[in-house]
């Protein structure tokens, strides 16, 4: 198997984008979709939102140089990542919040008033 740094010396890693791990799922009135973001900070993060598809992108830094590190072991991803989730429902996106916390991403998108379920008598 040939290691990182001939994939990079033949052109494979150059344009490498890490793919980010997310949950989504709804409450009564919101889309939620939460990401495992440990070591990136607010600067690093870009959340763009439509009404059909979120976007995250970020870039986590490492604070050792590879040249400087003796690794037994290198399995975290560093670098820039970015995920796009096609949203299964309509949302607002203009009242959409993001919060960032102990290595959490949480991004909560209203649902579009017609999107709401309700739950109706039969009578």
């Amino acid at each position: 198997m040939k290691d990182k740094k001939n994939l990079e010396e033949e052109g494979w890693l150059e344009e490498y984008e890490g793919q980010l791990a997310i949950d989504a799922y709804q409450t009564n009135e919101n889309v939620i979709v939460k990401a495992p973001i440990a070591g990136v900070v607010p600067q690093d993060l870009e959340i763009s939102i439509t009404d059909e598809v979120i976007t995250v992108r970020g870039h986590r830094h490492h604070g050792v140089k590879s040249e400087e590190a003796d690794y037994f072991c290198q399995e975290c991803y560093w670098g820039s990542f970015s995920r796009s989730y096609v949203l299964p429902i309509p949302v607002d996106s203009d009242k959409a919040q993001a919060n960032l916390k102990d290595g959490i991403l949480t991004i909560v998108i209203p649902k579009q008033d017609k999107a709401k379920t309700r739950v109706i008598k039969v009578s």
